[in-house]
């Protein structure tokens, strides 16, 4: 049998001879720090929901009908009478979901350590890019079941573009293809999802670990790892505190994939709907444009950047400004290499006060995600009995709001200005202890 595999391996790379030096090039000569932690599963993890994402999605589309009068029976059809569809249709809705949590933790693992300072700019703009992407494939994925509030979410996303001056009512329309969501909506949102988006997607994802590649993996101490051969046995031309990613890290993360899978299944087969954080209720009624669910909220994944929309005043009559902030709360973070000008990557070695205004940043994000679910509806009567929930509950999301915004002006004028005190940084890369 080796003699089999040597033969094929041979007969291949003698018709493609380029094959085998990009495997080398970014499998087993390609030396990654051998300090990765925790942080750095999320990143081969994020890639393996990418292509569940895909495969589950293939074998929905065969008995998905992208029509007004089909979409919602189509998906019932699937749950119900096609063989093992309930299960595809569980695992695509809860891939989503675990798609975003693990893109959220590796995002929040580069702004802790570093990952997008000089030289990997690149790298996490063609991340950020992804993100983007990823977030209209998920909400073009969430109207094609063509629930009630699939029906109303897609208006009342579609509609804040209508804020836009002179263009807004117009592009709406084009958006839409009618004045509401209908058929046309459904047939360019499907093609968009099942065809556009995902070839983009993974052409920027391919975009994404090229340009890492060249640049080479960050670590938790913020160090790149030296040249030479000190304190490298692998090879003379191999990086010192370098170990090829190829066997030792894809062994490793096959312990994350085996971790993710576990609870993949488990709220698959136990709690597909997950409170209705995954799977809404109203999504289980068929989309009717004259019954108005009791409150129209996107999924968990989208709350953060809907209660800024909220939270922000109208002015003149026009939400526009909430608009505005909502995508400059995505765009914001694509400034990130120009915002932090400290010397230091990792937060191990950066100040005190870098620290706290990370951690007020995260509880923002988790803040501004309850409010844009409705969440704090139910926690403000529950802690402060009969009061003013419209009152508080604007009162805390407009401080999370404030609270988000201010970690970018905050690091870039803690660094800029050099208000940062920081601790010595290693020469090379630690090891575990």
């Amino acid at each position: 049998m080796s003699n089999v595999w040597s033969n094929l391996g041979d007969w291949i790379t003698e018709r493609t001879p380029g094959m085998l030096p990009m495997y080398r090039k970014h499998m087993t000569e390609y030396y990654a720090p051998k300090n990765f932690n925790l942080w750095y599963y999320f990143g081969s993890l994020a890639l393996l929901v990418l292509v569940a994402q895909i495969i589950t999605g293939i074998f929905l589309t065969m008995n998905y009908n992208p029509s007004a009068a089909g979409a919602f029976d189509s998906v019932q059809y699937i749950m119900r009478d096609v063989e093992w569809g309930w299960l595809i249709r569980y695992m695509h809705s809860t891939g989503a979901s675990l798609f975003f949590i693990v893109v959220f933790l590796h995002m929040f693992r580069g702004i802790i350590y570093g990952s997008f300072k000089r030289p990997r700019e690149l790298v996490w703009l063609l991340g950020m890019l992804i993100f983007l992407v990823l977030m209209a494939e998920a909400f073009m994925g969430y109207v094609l079941p063509w629930g009630n509030m699939s029906f109303w979410g897609a208006k009342v996303i579609i509609s804040l573009f209508g804020t836009i001056p002179v263009i807004g009512t117009h592009l709406v329309e084009w958006i839409m293809g009618d004045f509401l969501p209908g058929d046309a909506t459904l047939n360019r949102f499907f093609a968009l999802h099942v065809v556009a988006l995902p070839i983009v997607l993974l052409l920027l994802v391919v975009l994404h670990i090229a340009a890492l590649h060249e640049v080479g993996s960050n670590n938790p101490d913020g160090v790149d790892v030296k040249h030479g051969v000190k304190g490298n046995r692998w090879s003379p031309l191999a990086p010192a505190d370098g170990i090829p990613f190829h066997p030792y890290y894809t062994v490793k993360d096959l312990v994350g994939v085996g971790f993710l899978l576990l609870i993949a299944a488990f709220i698959i087969f136990f709690a597909p709907t997950l409170g209705g954080w995954f799977l809404e209720p109203d999504n289980s009624i068929a989309a009717n444009n004259l019954v108005t669910p009791a409150q129209i909220k996107p999924v968990w994944y989208f709350s953060p950047f809907y209660a800024i929309v909220r939270m922000v005043p109208s002015f003149m009559d026009t939400a526009v400004w909430g608009v505005i902030a909502m995508f400059g709360s995505i765009f914001v973070l694509f400034a990130m290499p120009w915002l932090d000008r400290s010397p230091v990557k990792s937060i191990r070695y950066r100040g005190r006060g870098y620290k706290i205004a990370l951690t007020v940043f995260v509880i923002a994000f988790l803040g501004l995600c309850a409010v844009g679910t409705d969440t704090t509806a139910e926690v403000i009567p529950a802690w402060f009995g009969d009061v003013d929930v419209t009152f508080w509950e604007n009162l805390f999301g407009r401080l999370m709001t404030l609270l988000y915004f201010g970690f970018f002006v905050f690091l870039w004028a803690y660094t800029y200005f050099g208000w940062e005190t920081t601790k010595p940084v290693p020469d090379r890369v630690t090891t575990h202890d």
